[in-house]
C-alpha cells in the first residue's frame, strides 16, 4: 500500500496557507445510499471543523456528476482532495488527478492502485477473521456477495478464501450485485436461492459491505423454505446493531483513518503502525448456525414481525 501523498508537500498545509484564510480540503464522495458513505461524511466534516479547516463537497455519485467535476472550467479553491469515492475507475482517476494536480489521499480503501496514497485496514487479514468466524460455525458450503463487478478479487474476499482453504474447504460461490444496492443484492440473493437446489446451496455468506448484507438476509427470509445461512457484513452501519439485522459485522474504524488522513494532508505527519490499521469483528447474531443458536427465531435468517 502506498502512503505517501501523491504530492508530498516539504511543508504542511497548516503552514503554507495564507494566513487570512483556512485551509479547505475537496472531500470526494460518491455512493450516498451506502449509509457508511454518510457515516464518513460526518465525521470527516467534524474533524475538519474542529482543526479549523473547510470542505469542499464534490459528488461523483454516478458518471455524469463525475464528468461536471472535471468540466469545470476554473481552478478547484481547495488545497488538497480527500477521496472517500473508491468505485471511480482507474481512468476517472487519472483524469480527476491531472486535472486537479493537488495533494490527494484515499480513505477507508486498502486496494489502492500504484500511485496512490490510501489509508486503509488490513482486508487481507479481516477477510481471514471473518472466514474463521464462519468456519467455526461448521458451515460446509461458503459464499461471497460483491457489489460491482471488478478485473481483480478484492482483498477482504482473498483474505475470505484463505481462510476457506486453510482448513480443507472452498468458495463456493461469488454472487454479484452490479450496485452496492440494497435491492440489487436482494435479488441477486433470491436469484440464488431460486435457481440452485438446496443440497449445492451455501450456508455461510460474507458480503463486501453491510448494505448488500441486509439485501441478503431480506432475501433469505423472504425465500423460506427452511433456508437458513449465516450471514456477515462489513462497515458496521448503524442499522446493523437494530433487533430487525442483529448483523456481525467488521468495523473498520473510519474515524481513526480519518484522522490519520488528515494528519498527513494538514501537518505532514504519519503514524505508519497506529490503530487506524486495524479495525474488530462485531460478534452479534446473523453469523450463527442453527446448531449453535438453538432458537430460530432469534437467528439471522428467521423471519421477523
Amino acid at each position: 500500500m502506498n502512503t505517501f501523498l501523491s504530492e508530498n508537500p516539504t511543508q504542511p498545509l497548516t503552514a503554507t496557507t495564507p494566513p487570512d484564510r483556512q485551509p479547505i480540503i475537496g472531500v470526494v464522495a460518491g455512493e450516498f445510499s451506502n449509509p457508511y458513505t454518510l457515516t464518513l461524511l460526518n465525521e470527516v466534516t467534524r474533524q475538519l471543523n474542529l482543526r479549523g479547516a473547510g470542505t469542499l463537497l464534490l459528488n461523483v455519485g454516478d458518471d455524469a456528476s463525475c464528468q461536471a467535476v472535471l468540466r469545470t472550467g476554473r481552478p478547484l479553491p481547495v488545497d488538497a482532495l480527500l477521496f472517500l469515492a473508491h468505485h471511480l475507475s482507474a481512468e476517472q482517476l487519472a483524469a480527476m488527478t491531472a486535472r486537479y494536480p493537488l495533494p490527494a489521499i484515499h480513505v477507508c480503501h486498502s486496494a489502492a492502485r500504484e500511485g496512490e496514497a490510501a489509508i486503509g485496514v488490513d482486508d487481507y487479514a479481516a477477510g481471514e477473521q471473518i472466514g474463521h468466524l464462519l468456519l467455526s460455525q461448521g458451515y460446509q458450503r461458503f459464499g461471497f456477495l460483491k457489489g460491482p463487478a471488478s478485473p481483480s478479487p478484492l482483498r477482504r474476499m482473498e483474505g475470505y478464501a484463505a481462510s476457506l482453504q486453510g482448513a480443507g474447504k472452498t468458495l463456493n460461490s461469488v454472487l454479484v450485485a452490479g450496485q452496492s444496492d440494497r435491492e440489487k443484492a436482494y435479488e441477486a440473493m433470491m436469484n440464488y436461492l431460486k435457481t440452485t437446489w438446496a443440497s449445492e446451496r451455501i450456508d455461510g455468506l460474507f458480503c463486501e459491505n453491510d448494505v448488500l448484507a441486509f439485501g441478503a438476509m431480506q432475501a433469505i427470509r423472504d425465500f423460506g423454505e427452511g433456508a437458513h445461512i449465516g450471514v456477515v457484513g462489513f462497515d458496521d452501519v448503524g442499522e446493523a446493531r437494530s433487533s430487525m439485522w442483529s448483523l456481525t459485522t467488521w468495523a473498520q474504524r473510519g474515524d481513526l483513518q480519518i484522522a490519520e488522513a488528515l494528519n498527513r494532508l494538514l501537518d505532514n505527519r504519519a503514524d505508519e503502525q497506529g490503530a487506524w490499521r486495524t479495525g474488530e469483528l462485531k460478534i452479534r447474531h446473523s453469523h450463527l448456525s442453527r446448531e449453535e443458536h438453538g432458537e430460530m427465531s432469534q437467528c439471522g435468517c428467521a423471519s421477523r414481525s
